[in-house]
């Protein structure tokens, strides 16, 4: 007899093995753009890659770090009744501690936006839309990944996916203590904008 955890916990490690998957490292070893830990901040995210000068490899790492969080919220909600938001949340976890790389991932802008997106579309474009006007508002990337963190909750929220709430704001206050170097520079006027550094798009 199959124990009941076990449908469970194989959904909770796909969507983590899912999210882990580091599409900026990959793309940039095979492309010759060299090892992206040893570029700029060494985060393997879009940002990152953004930062080698290849800006069709940074929409790539982009597009594929938003998939992989669309990808593991529809493959758990088909193995497991409730489990697309388990696996998402695991694919975001992934993404920002993949165990490959020592659990020194992304900052999971990007794959949470995947995730919400996937969750309750509406929210996602609310994402989206909060990402993008505070990008080019305070032509700072960082604030325009948190504040569309913080967004997704709130509009889980207004469109009464109450059930969705927890799980956002979770995701929101990991992205939020990934950003936490961000913050710090920030709050001493040292954040990089846009046009000054090579830094505008989601971590």
């Amino acid at each position: 007899m199959t124990p009941p955890w076990l449908l469970p916990a194989f959904v909770l490690a796909l969507g983590y093995l899912l999210g882990s998957i580091p599409f900026g490292l990959i793309l940039t070893r095979f492309t010759g753009a060299g090892d992206l830990r040893q570029i700029g901040s060494g985060n393997i995210g879009a940002t990152n890659v953004l930062r080698t000068g290849r800006k069709g490899l940074a929409a790539a790492t982009l597009l594929l770090d938003l998939l992989k969080g669309v990808a593991a919220v529809l493959i758990g909600a088909w193995l497991l009744d409730g489990g697309g938001p388990m696996a998402g949340a695991m694919a975001f976890i992934g993404h920002c501690y993949p165990v490959w790389l020592r659990f020194a991932g992304g900052k999971g802008v990007a794959t949470m936006m995947g995730v919400v997106t996937a969750l309750w579309w509406p929210a996602g474009i609310v994402f989206a839309v909060v990402w993008l006007g505070m990008l080019f508002g305070t032509k700072w990337s960082s604030v325009g990944g948190m504040s569309a963190a913080i967004s997704a909750p709130v509009a889980m929220w207004a469109f009464g996916r109450l059930d969705l709430v927890p799980v956002s704001l979770a995701m929101a206050l990991i992205l939020l203590w990934r950003h936490r170097a961000n913050i710090a520079r920030l709050t001493k006027g040292q954040e990089p904008k846009i046009g000054k550094s090579k830094d505008a798009s989601p971590q």
